[in-house]
């Protein structure tokens, strides 16, 4: 049960944003920076990102969103998102994108300069700057927003093919603005 009244049905962080269309649209606005915008890592890479950190935070609602998005936007489907989740390490993933999920489970796990190892790491595996400094930055996002869901104990979906449904919105209309929040209760896609 969330710890506060939030006054409408929806799960996790769409609920919030239904609650706070003012505080929603910023958040709204760098999620579509952050994973829609054009940028030298794909849409589906960015969502595996974002799903992986919040694997890690342990924020299912979240990791079920941008997974599925990321699923509905990578090869290998829901089974290679699933694979680069539990063992990245071992994902089906290129090495390049291995090494980039290591750096955001190091911003993921404190706050404190990414060690140079994974740095080099990243670069031999042909990382550029953009993709380090994206990467950091979806990692630390993605704590915030996870954080914001987690600590106020926002509902978990309830339907089976919700994270579907979800992948789906935002594939096609990414995150919504302050002006779909309000005008569209039924929800464009709003960041998980």
């Amino acid at each position: 049960m969330p710890h506060i009244a939030i006054g409408n049905d929806h799960p996790g962080i769409r609920g919030l944003m239904f609650l706070r269309p003012d505080t929603a649209a910023p958040l709204n606005h760098l999620a579509n920076v952050l994973l829609r915008a054009p940028a030298s890592l794909s849409r589906g890479e960015r969502e595996l990102i974002a799903a992986y950190v919040s694997r890690l935070n342990e924020t299912p609602f979240c990791a079920g969103t941008h997974g599925a998005a990321a699923a509905a936007q990578l090869d290998g489907g829901p089974e290679a998102v699933a694979a680069d989740l539990t063992a990245p390490q071992d994902a089906p993933v290129s090495p390049r994108l291995r090494a980039l999920l290591a750096i955001a489970a190091e911003v993921q796990a404190a706050a404190r300069p990414v060690t140079d190892e994974a740095v080099a790491a990243a670069r031999a595996a042909g990382a550029e700057d953009s993709d380090i400094h994206d990467t950091v930055l979806i990692a630390a996002a993605f704590c915030m927003y996870n954080r914001y869901v987690s600590c106020l104990a926002t509902d978990i979906p309830t339907q089976d093919d919700y994270y579907a449904q979800a992948a789906d919105r935002i594939v096609t209309d990414g995150y919504a603005t302050a002006g779909e929040q309000k005008d569209t209760l039924a929800g464009n896609a709003l960041t998980g």
